[in-house]
């Protein structure tokens, strides 16, 4: 343990935080990103440096370092001086880099740009072209290409060409499809590469110029001011006092780190002369020289990390490839069976009945008939039809086959800052010792008591005097300034430039009350920045020579003003801003709120800054202290003389002797207004919500009660309460297991209800596989203080404990788990590189979240009825003919020609309607789905669309044939069963030879089959669009579930099989004949009894849900 504090105070990774360090916690880590392996590695590897800035032992040009971790652990570019930078580097300090040199390392080392996965088109292409149903389709054109060649058939068949043209075309359909899926509607985004500035400024040849950042080169002086992206690592030169960078978007952290211009840490990634690459310098200027660049700076590695993990199919995918491989397999064996049959037997006994071209034709058509080759196309229509209702909610799928997963997801992990909260600071409270108040309240009081430009007056009441005192020290004791352009927009609304906790403490003041006349009363004569060394803000202020009473009336008659010194004694004034527990060994004294008196720090008023602090804290608040003291130049210039070094010290000596404490102000990031309603709906929807940030333990457990992600009253456990789960006198059953530590189900774990969890990453990278089993098992966690790699952590052990998991978040730190979870969601204002790594965008409020749950499940409903509609007359009515043709020996009901008719035009017109309907039932009461168990495709969505609805179909179509070849031949089904080809004539009408019995007759009957199955298809949708409602409950003409375009696919369906029997080109070269009027209306009583018997099957399984019917019910 003593090791482990020892290193961290040695890596110079603390930050102050109050009620942590008033507990006796450990200090929290300020960047943890690869910072701990680096510094260990330190330790174990002392080498020699080369030329380049790498240490330790020599490697062969070609073999980079075997890590991360190795290679921050070896460069040294944050040791060496401004003079080596340039030396190293061959760049003049003042010149820059002459042009002509810039472009020769331009030439020789690549652009500033950051790699992405570049995807191989050929086998995309193939992909398309090949996969799924269209590697078998294959098979069927080269069959009827074969078949339609002259070596095995006297004559040229025509209809086999086309039939294997019209395969093609299947083929090629489907292959469109995906790519449209792929290419277009997804919309693959490379706004990684946004992450580098377009911009930036250079010295080149001893001019400032402008130059895209893609351009840069190692070497490069960069000039940066405030509001910057920094367009590459950067070893600083040369910065201004008050300099800050924003590394938010790497750690996750809100407070700016300040810059150096020397070395502040052993650690590359912790040494603040270094500006990475993406951060933003929120506050001063600074030049700096480019080290790194593109993939070899700290953002390109992490952007490495992000790129390089292998893809996952999404959930949505391994369904329909498990489909695919179903239907595959029942087709080869439907295939095999039939050729067993006629090599063994058919083949023998009746030679002329299936020769051997029409035996391949007859395979290829069980192939044809079996597959529902239209599936993948009214698939992809399903998924963007979703998707664009995602987008009129504001949410952004990047992938269409994302959308479904969102229906399985049982964990959601989300970051904090920028996420779950605002990531805009305001102060929530402020206090004196022996007075607290909220800034609404304050303005109230001065409102009343002062007028609104008056200058403070001595007989101002002394707890107006001491609210004046505090309201300067929040303007005054800060570096952040508002925007001039937004100085006439209300000031929560005006734009600030300036570090986040500025930001919140000048809005503070400059909301108490009106400030414009106030801050030109004091000057500022000397300032100590905030740095990580002293962990406070210190500025000097003088009374202004224009109202020099000002000071003196708050601060004391013997305050000094500028251009009129009464005694060369006075004192200027001192103000001090910072942590509690910092400042407050400093402090003799405190401002009581009562008298505007100072009054004697006591152990008692000690103890109540302790509880204001503490519970402020618990509040989620980040609480800082302003102080006020004395300087006096007089005293300061005796004792330093014109040292300016020896100044600072003094300063320093005598600004924090005898402190006298003016007040606390509590700062926090607001949640967002509907986060609280968002975890609620996630959690009715069966998911279980997790916040997963880089902030502090306390505060984040403060958010979470705050927003609803604790529920319970009690304190949550820890990683104590894990390793000794008696501690919460939790009992050990006969099987040595904790009673109620959960169990899981195979794909859905079930968790402690009512328990909640605060985990840190220091306990992540002790956690054993048994722990992470426990874990898993709770139902409320905070994950606090997590790396990027312990975020990834995070997400992988949930989804290898059956979780699937979402992960949302907006910074780079949020990254890799957003690509490697299940479903990343990224908000629209976060970090383009998370942007890139998600699947899904925010493009309004977080509570978008549960909607796009909502519309990943309704996609999954939606996919079941589509598939439910197309098998019976897509699969199960066409595959029959075939049986029954090679089994029982009767003409062909259905040709081939028709088969793919059906499947791929006239079936998928009314299927693109059913992508259209509106949820059944609320959604986001069910459960998610079992990814494991509860497939798209199940045994009882076959037994609904083969054994019932596709059986009945299956019947009424034959029937319709037989009895039109009975009405119009003679020619009954008797006469023709068994018969093998050589059927019975004997009743057939005398004007009708064999030809056109064979040829026209049951062509045309064919197309009776063909028609009747398009007709009964409207029967089919009406049914299937409701799994449990009758159509009287929810009709698609009433306004609660209208779908009028129902109507309109059915229509279409319809026209085209007008136009497949009725236009003569296509009869000729088809086979198709027009049919008679009779025949197209028997089918529609079909159709309604389709439905009939559906409704029936319906009000059963209402009436008794647990029979044998609402069992098989799919």
């Amino acid at each position: 343990m003593t090791s482990e504090k020892e290193n961290r105070k040695s890596l110079a990774m603390v930050r102050t935080q109050t009620m942590e360090r008033a507990q006796g916690n450990a200090l929290p880590i300020e960047f943890r990103t690869l910072s701990i392996n680096v510094t260990d590695t330190h330790r174990s590897n002392k080498g020699t440096t080369s030329a380049f800035g790498l240490k330790g032992k020599s490697k062969p040009k070609d073999e980079g370092p075997t890590s991360e971790t190795d290679f921050f652990a070896t460069v040294d570019f944050h040791k060496l001086t401004p003079a080596e930078i340039n030396l190293r580097f061959n760049s003049n300090e003042t010149l820059g880099l002459e042009q002509v040199e810039a472009e020769r390392r331009l030439r020789t080392n690549g652009h500033n740009t950051l790699a992405s996965r570049k995807p191989s088109y050929v086998k995309k292409v193939l992909g398309y072209v090949f996969g799924g149903f269209c590697s078998v389709l294959w098979i069927g054109v080269i069959t009827f290409f074969i078949c339609w060649q002259p070596i095995l058939q006297d004559d040229i068949i025509p209809t086999n060409l086309a039939l294997a043209i019209l395969v093609i075309f299947v083929i090629l359909l489907q292959a469109s499809f995906s790519a449209f899926q792929d290419f277009s509607t997804a919309r693959v985004m490379s706004s990684i590469l946004d992450m580098i500035p377009t911009d930036c400024m250079v010295y080149r040849d001893g001019q400032l110029i402008k130059i895209p950042a893609s351009t840069l080169v190692v070497g490069d002086r960069v000039h940066l001011s405030l509001g910057n992206k920094v367009p590459a690592d950067l070893r600083l030169v040369q910065a201004s006092n008050d300099t800050r960078f924003d590394r938010a978007v790497l750690t996750g952290e809100s407070e700016a780190i300040e810059a150096a211009t020397t070395s502040t840490d052993d650690n590359f990634l912790e040494s603040k002369n270094i500006a990475f690459m993406g951060t933003h310098i929120v506050q001063g200027s600074c030049v700096g020289v480019v080290i790194l660049k593109g993939n070899d700076t700290l953002m390109g590695r992490i952007n490495t990390l992000t790129t390089g993990r292998k893809v996952k199919p999404t959930i949505i995918q391994q369904e329909i490839s498990r489909f695919v491989r179903i239907i595959v397999g029942l087709t080869v064996f439907l295939a095999g069976m039939i050729f067993v049959v006629w090599i063994s037997w058919l083949h023998q006994k009746y030679p002329e009945f299936l020769t051997t071209p029409t035996m391949l034709v007859t395979l290829m058509g069980c192939v044809v008939a079996f597959i529902p080759e239209g599936m993948p196309s009214c698939v992809s229509l399903t998924l963007m039809m979703i998707a664009r209702r995602m987008r009129s909610n504001n949410i952004l799928p990047k992938a269409l086959t994302t959308v479904e997963t969102l229906g399985c997801v049982n964990v959601i992990c989300s970051d904090k800052t920028g996420t779950l909260t605002e990531n805009k600071m305001f102060v929530t409270n402020f206090a004196f010792l022996d007075h607290e108040s909220t800034p609404d309240e304050a303005r109230s009081r001065l409102e009343k008591e002062t007028h609104p430009k008056t200058l403070p007056q001595s007989d101002d009441s002394a707890s107006i005097l001491a609210l004046r005192q505090l309201q300067l020290a929040t303007l005054l004791c800060n570096n952040a300034k508002f925007d001039k352009e937004s100085l006439n927009l209300p000031i929560a609304e005006r734009k600030i430039h300036g570090d986040a906790t500025d930001s919140a403490v000048l809005r503070f003041g400059a909301q108490v009350a009106d400030s414009s006349v106030l801050e030109p009363c004091f000057e500022r004569t000397q300032e100590i920045p905030f740095n990580s060394r002293n962990k406070w803000m210190m500025a000097v202020y003088q009374g202004s020579a224009a109202q020099p009473e000002v000071i003196k009336t708050l601060f004391g008659s013997d305050m000094m003003s500028a251009g009129k010194t009464e005694n060369e004694k006075d004192s200027q004034l001192v103000l001090v801003k910072g942590a509690p527990d910092v400042l407050l060994p400093f402090c003799t004294s405190f401002l009581s709120a009562a008298s505007n008196t100072p009054q004697s720090l006591s152990p008692e008023w000690i103890a109540e800054l302790s509880r204001i602090q503490m519970a402020w804290s618990r509040r989620g608040q980040r609480v800082l202290m302003l102080c006020k003291g004395r300087f006096v130049p007089y005293f300061a210039q005796s004792a330093t003389g014109s040292s300016g070094s020896g100044l600072q010290e003094e300063l320093t000596r005598q600004g924090l002797q005898e402190l006298c404490i003016v007040g606390l102000v509590g700062i926090m990031d607001p949640p967002r207004p509907e986060i609280k309603d968002t975890i609620a709906s996630c959690r009715r929807a069966g998911a279980r919500f997790f916040m997963v940030t880089g902030d502090f333990g306390l505060t984040a457990a403060a958010i979470a009660k705050q927003i609803g992600l604790f529920t319970s009253e009690r304190e949550p456990d820890t990683y104590e309460d894990i390793v000794d789960p008696t501690r919460k006198g939790l009992k050990i059953n006969s099987e040595g297991n904790y009673d109620d530590l959960g169990e899981y189900e195979l794909g859905r774990p079930q968790f402690r209800e009512g328990s909640s969890l605060v985990l840190t990453g220091s306990d992540i990278t002790k956690m054993s596989p048994g722990e992470w089993n426990l874990v898993c098992a709770y139902e409320e966690i905070v994950f606090a203080r997590t790396s990027p790699e312990q975020k990834l952590k995070i997400v992988t052990e949930f989804q290898q404990r059956d979780g699937v998991v979402a992960v949302t978040g907006d910074g780079v730190n949020d990254a890799p788990a957003l690509k490697a979870a299940d479903v990343g969601i990224a908000v629209v204002s976060g970090s383009d590189v998370a942007i890139e790594a998600a699947d899904l965008i925010l493009l309004g409020g977080f509570d978008s979240i549960p909607v796009a749950i909502r519309l990943g499940r309704l996609v999954f409903q939606n996919l079941q009825k589509v598939i439910g509609y197309l098998l019976p007359a897509g699969s199960w009515s066409e595959i029959w003919p075939v049986l029954i043709n090679t089994f029982l020996g009767t003409p062909l009901s259905l040709s081939s020609f028709l088969m793919i008719i059906i499947c791929c035009f006239t079936d998928s017109f009314p299927c693109t309607a059913l992508v259209m309907e509106q949820q059944e039932f609320d959604l986001l009461a069910l459960p998610p789905r079992n990814a494991k168990k509860e497939h798209l495709i199940t045994g009882r969505i076959y037994l609904q669309s083969y054994v019932f609805i596709g059986s009945v179909m299956t019947f009424f179509s034959n029937m319709l044939f037989y009895m039109y070849m009975k009405e119009y031949t003679g020619v009954s089904f008797s006469e023709m069963v068994f018969k093998y080809g050589d059927f019975d004539y004997t009743n057939r009408f005398k004007d009708i030879d064999d030809e056109m019995f064979l040829n026209y007759y049951v062509n045309t009957g064919q197309c009776v089959t063909f028609v009747s199955l398009v007709i009964m298809q409207w029967g089919n949708i009406l049914s299937i669009r409701n799994r449990r409602l009758s159509i009287l409950q929810a009709d698609p003409i009433s306004a609660k579930r209208r779908n009028l375009w129902l109507f309109a696919g059915m229509l279409a369906a319809l026209l085209m099989a007008i136009f497949v029997t009725e236009l003569p080109w296509i009869n000729r070269v088809m086979l198709t004949n027009p049919v008679p009027i009779k025949y197209w209306l028997l089918p529609i009583p079909c159709a309604v009894a389709v439905l009939l018997l559906d409704e029936i099957r319906k009000a059963t399984v209402r009436a008794f849900p647990k029979s044998i019917f609402g069992y098989l019910a799919w």
